[in-house]
């Protein structure tokens, strides 16, 4: 009786946590559009603004401060170890835009921070769809690359980068319409601090936007143990192993990612509440070895999105 109940579900039911009954998946939602992105002029700007590192201290642990300013100069390569996060890019792109213009309406305009920027290969994406954009990273070298790459377009020559952190622009009562951090949360010492500075950033009855990886053993045994050590490869070109199983040649340096660091969807959600963020949609990702992209998906068990508004 109970597996017949269970197989009545629908299948995104199948992956959902208890709690997160009330939480909107990708199969929930309206159709998106794919996000294609322009190519960039070569057009020379300059971009003087927060030119000066933050001394706030980073909410991300040392370690990963130096793993990350290793390799800060492969950030726009798009064959290197970035790879991964630039074929999922206009994935992320249509899952922010979509939530975001039903949310608020037109896109133009939007005051938006990217949290955990690297190098600015989401940032840019962001400008040249109308958005207001403030891009911050506790990597000086990242922040720099991206202000190099940006500066290629005036489009994105607008974009605000900055060497800080989240605490640091609460302290400065800084407010956005949206708060966008990905592939981030796994990387802070302190996730439910980091998700209160991300909520004081956030306008009232404004959005935010957190990426992540699921600590399910799913992604333990394909991601870290095959993906990282055996194969050498990085956790963000890791799909799950089923019908689609994938994982995207990368050389982030082993011990990138633990696996003990990473939040279910769950857990996430609770923490995001407790920090005045309603989550209200969530969507997992998918790749296709035969396309050679990724796609929006019901299945949260590993890599996942989600999106929530600010509360009173």
């Amino acid at each position: 009786m109970a597996s017949s109940k269970l197989l009545s579900q629908p299948r995104w039911f199948r992956f959902l946590p208890r709690n997160l009954s009330n939480v909107r998946l990708f199969s929930d939602l309206p159709s998106q559009l794919p996000v294609s992105e322009p190519q960039n002029s070569i057009e020379s700007k300059s971009n003087n603004r927060f030119s000066k590192p933050s001394s706030t201290p980073s909410s991300l642990k040392e370690p990963e401060l130096a793993k990350f300013s290793a390799i800060a100069d492969t950030w726009w390569d798009s064959e290197g170890p970035f790879k991964p996060l630039h074929i999922m890019n206009p994935t992320r792109l249509a899952f922010i835009r979509s939530t975001l213009c039903r949310h608020f309406g037109p896109f133009e305009g939007l005051r938006i921070i990217d949290v955990g920027c690297g190098g600015g290969i989401l940032s840019e994406p962001l400008a040249r769809m109308g958005a207001a954009v403030t891009g911050i990273d506790a990597v000086e070298k990242n922040i720099k690359i991206a202000r190099l790459h940006a500066n290629l377009d005036p489009t994105t020559s607008t974009i605000e980068y900055c060497c800080t952190t989240a605490e640091k622009l609460v302290d400065e009562q800084r407010k956005f319409d949206a708060v966008v951090a990905l592939e981030v949360i796994e990387h802070v010492a302190d996730p439910a601090e980091f998700c209160k500075s991300l909520a004081a950033l956030t306008v009232h009855e404004g959005a935010t936007v957190v990426s992540t990886i699921n600590r399910s053993m799913r992604s333990y045994a394909t991601a870290i143990v095959a993906a990282e050590y055996l194969l050498q490869w990085n956790l963000y070109g890791y799909y799950p192993w089923n019908k689609h199983d994938i994982a995207v040649a990368s050389e982030l340096p082993k011990g990138t990612h633990e696996w003990s660091s990473f939040l279910t969807p769950e857990e996430l959600t609770m923490i995001l509440k407790r920090a005045s963020i309603d989550v209200k949609e969530m969507a997992g990702f998918v790749y296709n070895p035969l396309t050679g992209r990724w796609s929006l998906s019901d299945d949260i068990s590993v890599n996942f999105i989600a999106f929530g508004t600010k509360e009173n």
